[in-house]
């Protein structure tokens, strides 16, 4: 196994560091380090990811990851690089967003830990236990004299909302590099959490966290960032037509998270590749080159998406996204997949696809409501010019009975054209 900081510099996984002596100590294991994401919404989403990504491979050298969700935090709202205050989040809706993001990320670990069949050590903790027994005053003594407001008004995503008069920054957010500060502080006084890592974007509130434990504890401790990510257009990474990729396969279906890769620019497959998936950099080479011959065939997109999406939601998700893509787009058999899908596969395919439920809709209502048509006459339309197909075979007649045409489990597949395909179940 590499040493760590050539593992992380060639995968692209390494910004800034306070110290290169942190290396070693995380290179021998047995260290402990920690990453925490606030609840501002009930998923976290890809750009997330790659901070797991980084977990892993201090994992596989012996390390313990201190998965932290930030209640606290995120009842305060990081300033980051927002142009204006963020909006509060009620006290239910942080119990909620945080207890389903903590789940994900232990869903997430467990399913890596299977995939890799490395023994993983980490641990989930709540910074909102963190504060349980102090008072306001008990934090102005205890945290907020060790930081002046000079280093504070210095950060630069402070700084910008100060010195533009068009923007503001509230006293409740100028004080949330304090509370980041002190969740490092807590972890290293109760559980000897010595690295704080995060996106290139948290660096002043990760150093915070460092500056206070040493004039607190005398000690020092470290903090590492992994950078921003655009893709070769220029776009941030992980944005797509609907916006975020969320990790939760409720909000961004395997299938959907398995589309945004295999539409990866080939310029790309090689960083995120590296990034996103434990290939070795040597084979990632091999495969890109492989992959260039013959670019068309997609070679290189269809193992980044299946590799990411197993990482995430685990082989058998995976399988069913590759699947759906190939049913989709592919020249296999449609109407003998469709037969031999079990229930549940049959469900993901609908889900992933779209379609609808039949209840003794028309032929028309079915166009339009499995969305091939936006009203019955451009179903009509589409009818007559021959463009929808039912079960592969073209179908003109706006009257025709398709009731004896479903299969397998009471499926049907509707078609326009040749790649908008929706599942009709009964």
């Amino acid at each position: 196994m590499q040493a760590l900081k050539t593992e992380l510099e060639s995968r692209g996984l390494l910004y800034q560091t306070s110290s290169d002596n942190l290396f070693k100590k995380f290179d021998e294991g047995n260290g402990k380090f920690y990453c925490g994401f606030d609840p501002t919404a009930d998923s976290l989403h890809l750009w997330n990811f790659i901070g797991f990504m980084v977990a892993i491979h201090m994992m596989r050298r012996g390390n313990t990851y201190i998965a932290l969700t930030g209640w606290a935090t995120g009842m305060i709202g990081d300033p980051g690089w927002k142009d204006a205050e963020r909006s509060f989040l009620s006290v239910e809706a942080l119990d909620n967003n945080q207890k389903k993001i903590q789940s994900q990320m232990e869903t997430i670990l467990g399913n890596i830990a299977t995939f890799t069949w490395d023994d993983f050590s980490y641990e989930s903790v709540n910074n909102k236990d963190f504060y349980t027994d102090m008072g306001y005053l008990d934090f102005l003594r205890e945290i907020g004299k060790y930081i002046t407001v000079n280093v504070m008004m210095g950060k630069d995503t402070v700084k910008k909302r100060i010195e533009d008069p068009a923007k503001s920054i509230s006293y409740t957010e100028f004080s949330y590099m304090l509370l980041q500060g002190y969740d490092f502080c807590h972890l290293f006084k109760q559980k000897d959490v010595t690295l704080q890592i995060g996106g290139q974007d948290q660096w002043g509130n990760l150093v915070t966290g460092t500056e206070l434990i040493r004039k607190k504890y005398d000690a020092d401790t470290g903090v590492m960032t992994w950078p921003l990510i655009t893709d070769a257009s220029g776009k941030k990474f992980g944005k797509s037509e609907w916006n975020a990729l969320w990790l939760d396969p409720e909000k961004t279906t395997p299938y959907e998270l398995y589309q945004y890769f295999m539409n990866t620019a080939d310029a790309d497959i090689e960083r995120y590749m590296k990034m996103l998936t434990l290939i070795e950099v040597d084979e990632i080479h091999k495969i890109v080159m492989d992959h260039l011959k013959v670019p068309e065939e997609r070679k290189g997109q269809k193992m980044l998406a299946f590799g990411v999406v197993e990482i995430i939601h685990g082989t058998v998700q995976a399988e069913l996204a590759e699947k759906i893509t190939e049913f989709m787009f592919g020249n296999e058999d449609k109407i003998e997949t469709l037969n031999n899908l079990d229930t549940d596969s049959l469900r993901t395919f609908q889900k992933a696809m779209g379609g609808v439920q039949y209840e003794q809709q028309s032929l028309f209502e079915l166009i339009v409501q499995s969305g091939l048509a936006n009203s019955n006459s451009e179903a009509r339309n589409a009818l007559q010019s021959g463009a929808i197909s039912i079960n592969q075979a073209k179908i003109s007649d706006p009257k025709y009975d398709f009731s004896s045409d479903f299969i397998g489990k009471g499926t049907l597949l509707l078609q326009k054209g040749k790649k908008n395909l929706r599942i009709i179940t009964k």
